[in-house]
Order: structure tokens, then sequence, then C-alpha cells
């Protein structure tokens, strides 16, 4: 490892990094755009672990050996390349951690649904008595998952785009593609860069390892033919081998039944999709039929994923603040039959709102916008459904109450990032729920 190491980006990933790095004796630099002191927790890390740190300019990058990105800082910066040109190895949290991580893994990427199939496999896994251990883009750094990982244990690793984008010798014994559909373009410029940063995940996978696509996304189907890996398939549309799939109201995996569609307790086509896909990952892992079945029965629903918030005079709240592309957000309305108030807006990742159109003018009595987007979002919308410029998520909430009948459902689907009004997607949903908490019947 060089002497020389410099984590960019001090929030959880780089606070985990920096750690890892001071444990492997490297000469530790830190720094962010914000000042040491605007950074919270990370302020008190850097003081505890004795490293330097310096506001992010081009020239903490001209000397160290290496350099780890958080996930949120975009790879392609000027600085970097030129680091690069001179020899520097630049990687992210996760290429970092992987020559020190236990046991075997599964990598979970995907637009929509990485966080349902993550937690949904780490609780199959758990079930089966398994010894298991659940991260990555969700909750823990694979950095901090390390002194908990085992050599009989599993690493469930959900992965975004900006993690996979610099690995190159990570490696997923199991690893799933969901669905590959356009998001974090203000990121990643076009949508070949996107995919190709989510097929990097097989593209360092080997022949004992296991590809597990979507059979009826055109992308992660495509990615069968960038693996070494065995592949197997999920779809909810046709009978596919190796893998699972939907057959009327029954669910086959392996070419046996698994369980009924009903007793799946999450609502929405694409989480039945979830379920397969997770199906097919945890019997590769040795999880039998029964054992899969009984984990989806006593699965919940994650907090920010369609979450049901309260029922007040016959209006339901539901909850989808993680719904931050367009895409996610249609998978949203496809779980609802009508009757819906829709809250749309937030920070625009160069999305395309018209795909909206069609769903709400057929379920939804209005789209609610607040955020920086809401000019943009109307513009696609117009006279499809009607608007309300709502500007905050409070004047949107109370808005669809006021005007709502027994048997709608207020649904916050922003179709957006939050980073505009809220400091991520949790807060905008946990902000969601505390207004909702606060109506009282009659408001």
């Amino acid at each position: 490892m060089p002497t020389k190491a410099l984590v960019v980006g001090m929030k959880l990933s780089g606070m985990a990094s920096a750690e890892l790095l001071v444990r492997q004796g490297a000469d530790v630099r830190a720094t962010d755009l914000k000042p040491l002191a605007a950074l919270g927790p990370a302020e008190e890390l850097v003081k505890r672990l004795g490293i330097r740190f310096a506001r992010q300019t081009d020239a903490v990058f001209e000397e160290p050996g290496l350099i780890v990105l958080s996930p949120d800082v975009p790879a392609d910066l000027p600085a970097l390349e030129r680091a690069r040109l001179r020899g520097a190895r630049v990687i992210g949290e996760v290429e970092l951690a992987a020559p020190f991580l236990h046991g075997r893994t599964i990598g979970i990427t995907g637009s929509n649904g990485k966080t349902t199939t993550t937690s949904l496999i780490g609780h199959i896994l758990r079930g089966a008595g398994m010894a298991v251990q659940v991260g990555g883009n969700i909750g823990t750094p694979v950095t901090a998952m390390i002194e908990g990982s085992r050599a009989d244990g599993w690493n469930v690793l959900e992965l975004s785009s900006f993690q996979l984008e610099t690995i190159a010798e990570f490696r997923a014994d199991i690893g799933l593609a969901l669905n590959v559909t356009q998001n974090h373009l203000d990121r990643h410029h076009t949508f070949e860069n996107y995919a190709a940063a989510k097929r990097r995940l097989f593209e360092t996978m080997t022949a004992s390892d296991c590809a597990v696509l979507n059979a009826e996304d055109a992308v992660c189907a495509g990615f069968a033919k960038h693996t070494a890996a065995e592949v197997r398939w999920f779809s909810g549309a046709r009978s596919v081998e190796p893998g699972a799939y939907r057959q009327g109201d029954e669910l086959v995996l392996d070419g046996r039944p698994l369980m009924g569609v009903s007793e799946i307790p999450l609502r929405g086509a694409h989480n039945v999709e979830n379920v397969l896909a997770a199906a097919v990952a945890a019997a590769r892992a040795g999880v039998s039929h029964a054992q899969i079945a009984a984990a989806v029965r006593t699965f919940q629903a994650v907090e920010h994923r369609l979450e049901f918030v309260r029922q007040i005079e016959g209006v339901d709240f539901y909850n989808d603040s993680k719904a931050t592309s367009v895409d996610a957000a249609l998978k949203a309305l496809d779980a609802f039959a009508g009757g819906l108030w829709v809250i749309l807006g937030g920070k625009d990742k160069g999305l395309d709102y018209a795909p909206l159109r069609a769903p709400l003018a057929a379920k939804a009595h209005a789209a609610l916008l607040i955020g920086a987007a809401a000019g943009k979002i109307a513009a696609a919308l117009a006279g499809a459904v009607p608007l309300v410029q709502a500007g905050t998520l409070e004047h949107a909430v109370r808005t669809a109450y006021a005007r709502s009948q027994p048997g709608d459902t207020v649904l916050l689907a922003p179709a957006c990032a939050s980073f505009d009004q809220f400091r991520s997607f949790e807060h905008r949903g946990e902000t969601f729920k505390e207004i909702v908490g606060r109506l009282e019947a009659g408001d």
C-alpha cells in the first residue's frame, strides 16, 4: 500500500476508509469541500486519528500515491485525471476494502430496488441460520464491515454506480442486476456511462461466480456477454431457466413452486421481481425453497420505500422518498389502482419527466410540485394532470389532505434527489412522516 494516501470526502465511507488506512500504516490525509469544523463527526475522527486535513483544492491531489474517493465524489475530476497520469492509484471505498473482507460476497446493483433486495437477501440468509452482515450503499460502509466479516459468513452489499465505477479487483461471488434505467445523468453525463458503471460488477467476476440478471431488462440481459460468471435469470413475465419467474399467481424457482404472489407482504409488481431476484441469489447461497418462502413472508418494507405511514379519515399516506428517479416513481405509481395525490420534485438529476404523464393522467387527482425541479416537471406534465405549485413538502402534504376524499392516497414519490431542501432522501422521508403525524382529522 502506498505510504501517502488521500481520502476524498469525509462522510461515513470516507471516515471508515481513513480508519482502515491508518490501521494499515499509511500516511493518511483527508480532504473535503467543506471546512473541517462543518463536518461534525469527521472532525472528531481526524483529531483522534491524528491525520492531516485540508480543504479540497487541486493541490491536495498532487502528492498521494493512493487516492480513495467517497461515492459522492466524481471520478472524472480534472485533478484526478492528472493524478492518474502521474501514476497515482485512484479507487473507491469498496475497492479499498476488497482485499481485507473475509467470507463470500453478494453484490446487488440496479437503478431501483437495491435496498429492498439487499435487505431481503440478508433477511433470508439470517432466517436460514447463516452468518451475514448487510452494508455498502445501505447503512454500513464496506470498509467498516471488515472487522465483522468472517470466513464462513456472507457480506451482502448494496452497490451504486458511484461505487462500482472505480472497482478493479473487487469481486462478488454472487452479483445481481435488478434493472438499469435513466438515473444520475448529472453525474455520469450519458446513460451509456451509467450502464457501464453498473456493468463493472459483472466484469470482475470469474467462472466460479454467479450473475443474476433481469431477463426483461435489455441492459441487464446484455451484461451476460460481459461476464465469465454462470448466468441465472429472473423474470416477472415469462418462464426462464435457470432461475426464477412468475407464472400466474405463483413464483417458480429452479423449476419448482416457491410461493404464491399473494404471500409477498410488499406492494407493487416491482417487488415481485425483487423477491424473484433475491430468491435466485439465496438459492445459490444454499438456502432451501421452504426457508426462502418463510423469510419472504415475514419481511417488512424498508423505511422510505413505499412505506405505509398512517390513515386519517380514510386517506392513506405512503412514503416513497427513495423514489429519486423517474423510473422509481413509475414503479410507485404502478403499485396503486388510483385516487392518488402525488408529491413530486426536488433536485433534478437531468432526467426526462414525460414518462410520468400517462400514469398520472390515469391514476392521480393532481401532482403537487416541490423544490428546485418544480418548473421543469411542470413543463413536462402540462396538460396531463392538474398541477399544484406547492413549493414545500409541508404545503404539499396539507394541500393534498385538504382536497382528498376517503379512499384516496397521498403518495410521496419525488422522482428527484433531495439535496435542494433536505440532507438526504431519509431526511425528506422523515420530514414527510413527521408532517403526516401532526395532521389531525378535519385539517
